[in-house]
């Protein structure tokens, strides 16, 4: 997951196991603020939460009302550019999964309350799920009156097919827990086309007895199903109404609003759909006639209107664009303003990954060297100071359980703007020649923009030319995902899937999983870290716990395929006549599914 544009993160804990799912901030940010409200970890500390299996009354529609809200009128939403994908199947980004709660819907959901607490509970499905066979084989019987937007109704066949397309080359942007739990890394082999030529996995991995009934087999306990399953990018695609490729332009809808225009690089908008019946969900609303987003307001345009809040600026909120950091301390100095905001601790970390592929950084010496110059601090500054994020010892957030504040092996907190005698001796000892080139990928977004001229700066003061290459934010991940990219380094940013580190070190640090459209982003091939992940993944949570660990600090201290630079988190801003605005723990945005119009 990445943040912004980050892999949509579900901050929620396994269940049973208490989590990290809380709101946080950090330090000073040298605005000048009388006070500081920022939140801190103490605060994610004491505010987190284990998320709970819903049973069928927990699943049944229709959802908790929200106080006050009223229905009718047209939300402005703000974006700085088109969504990344429609088709769930490629969903695995934060604005692309932050849309899917108003159109998508899966078996499974997050249910939250207006105090943060998560619940997993059926979407299309009767419940969270029912384990047997001490959690190798999962069931899930369907719910009545489900349909997509042309009245279809939807059956088992519709989940299989939703399973079954993302085995295809059609998918290759999405998440792979679940084809891998069913086929194993290699999962592609195991229905190279899909469900598209007739074939189907064989009823001992997926199951479908009748027209209600959904079952997963697996080789091994899989207590994370409900939550994967809740994954936007495991939403479903009907059969029917399936067009592959083109089904990214013109997904069919089971949410509460279907897309009635597409203009693409300008705009989208959204009216009720008349096929969702509130009585089968228990997490959306339907409050607004729809929402009207304009994808060409970039952040400090989206910032500057929202502050001034008048005309259709009232009726408008951020998506999952952050406030202007060159604009925090007027946000963050008005009460008035400052009402208007939610605020978070995102579950994303920015590290600058290593391309392990390319000849500059293969050298670990020089990757540590490289480690050692990023001024993190003020990469921080660049993206709203403590209200933007804090630095970073390592690749595992403070949202996560067993978060160690104190893990800091490159000294980060002692000098958070880098180490630069350090970086020279590092590259001294491996005999790197002054002007040797770098070339860095990085996002056209203004956080990307501004950070690309810290890391040029601080890497041409140890001796690199950085060749700096700006790459379209909606399709960064895609191109810095390719084997073959010709790349050195990039920024990225991760955030679990769901509070267990399963979530970040296998998807992220894998070696099986390097692949084309994968999110090995670094190309890391460890023989141990690979075994370790093979052990945590059999492990009670105590145990498994210890063994993350133990990866994690071999990735970090004894390879370093990326340096960490900062945990990230979330202000942003709505109009005064937005109702309903809350920080999502799930989302880590504002609550889409809560939103409404005081005045309609």
């Amino acid at each position: 997951m990445k943040p912004i544009r980050n892999r949509t993160a579900r901050a929620a804990a396994v269940a049973l196991v208490a989590g990290s799912l809380a709101l946080a901030g950090c330090a000073d940010n040298g605005k000048g603020e009388t006070k500081d409200n920022s939140k801190s970890q103490k605060d994610a500390a004491e505010q987190s939460k284990p998320v709970a299996y819903g049973d069928a009354a927990a699943s049944n529609g229709p959802a908790e009302p929200v106080k006050g809200a009223k229905p009718g009128g047209v939300i402005n939403v703000y974006q700085q550019s088109d969504i990344t994908h429609l088709d769930p199947g490629q969903i695995y980004v934060s604005d692309a999964g932050q849309l899917a709660n108003l159109i998508h819907r899966g078996l499974t959901n997050y249910q939250e309350d207006d105090k943060g607490n998560l619940t997993v509970v059926g979407d299309i499905a009767t419940d969270s799920g029912k384990s047997s066979d001490g959690g190798k084989t999962w069931t899930y019987t369907l719910k009545d009156g489900i349909k997509d937007e042309d009245g279809n109704a939807i059956t088992s066949a519709d989940v299989r097919h939703t399973i079954e397309r993302q085995y295809s080359k059609v998918i290759f942007d999405g998440p792979t827990y679940i084809q891998s739990w069913l086929s194993g890394s290699d999962y592609r082999k195991a229905l190279p086309d899909g469900p598209y030529k007739g074939k189907h996995l064989p009823d001992t991995v997926l199951e479908t007895p009748d027209d209600k009934t959904v079952v997963f087999h697996f080789d091994q306990p899989r207590p994370d199903l409900p939550q994967a399953l809740a994954m936007a990018g495991y939403a479903i695609v009907p059969e029917k109404q399936d067009t592959r490729e083109k089904y990214d332009k013109a997904p069919a809808s089971l949410g509460p609003y279907k897309i009635s225009e597409l203009k693409a690089g300008k705009s989208l908008t959204l009216v009720k759909n008349d096929q969702w019946d509130p009585n089968t969900d228990a997490v959306r609303h339907q409050y607004v006639d729809g929402f009207n987003f304009t994808n060409t307001i970039d952040q400090a345009s989206q910032t500057k209107r929202l502050i001034a809040d008048q005309g259709e600026a009232k009726n408008a909120m951020q998506f999952t664009d952050p406030v202007d950091p060159a604009q925090m301390s007027t946000v963050i100095t008005n009460p008035e303003t400052k009402k208007r905001t939610i605020q978070g601790y995102q579950p994303y970390v920015w590290q600058l990954t290593f391309n392990l592929d390319a000849a500059a950084v293969k050298d670990k010496k020089v990757r540590d060297a490289i480690t050692y110059a990023i001024p993190s601090q003020a990469m921080v500054q660049a993206d709203g100071g403590r209200y933007g994020g804090e630095v970073a010892g390592g690749l595992m957030a403070p949202t996560l359980p067993g978060y160690d504040a104190s893990y800091d092996p490159f000294g980060k907190q002692k000098k958070p703007n880098g180490d630069l005698d350090k970086a020279k001796a590092l590259l001294k000892e491996a005999g790197v020649k002054e002007g040797t080139k770098l070339t860095y990928a990085y996002s056209n977004t203004p956080r990307g923009q501004a950070q690309q001229v810290i890391i040029k700066d601080a890497l041409a003061k140890i001796g690199f030319d950085v060749q700096a290459k700006e790459i379209d934010r909606a399709s960064f991940y895609e191109q810095v995902g390719k084997l073959d990219n010709p790349y050195d380094i990039y920024m990225t940013g991760w955030g679990q899937d769901w509070s267990s580190p399963s979530t970040v070190i296998t998807p992220v640090y894998d070696g099986t999983l390097v692949a084309d459209g994968g999110s090995n982003y670094s190309h890391i091939k460890d023989a141990k870290v690979d075994a370790l992940i093979k052990k945590a993944l059999t492990e009670e949570p105590e145990a498994a716990a210890k063994t993350w660990e133990e990866a994690h600090h071999r990735i970090v201290e004894e390879i370093n395929p990326a340096a960490p630079v900062y945990y990230s988190k979330q202000i942003q801003l709505f109009g005064s006549n937005i109702g309903g605005a809350r920080y999502s723990t799930e989302s880590s945005y504002i609550d889409i599914n809560d939103v409404f119009l005081k005045q309609p």
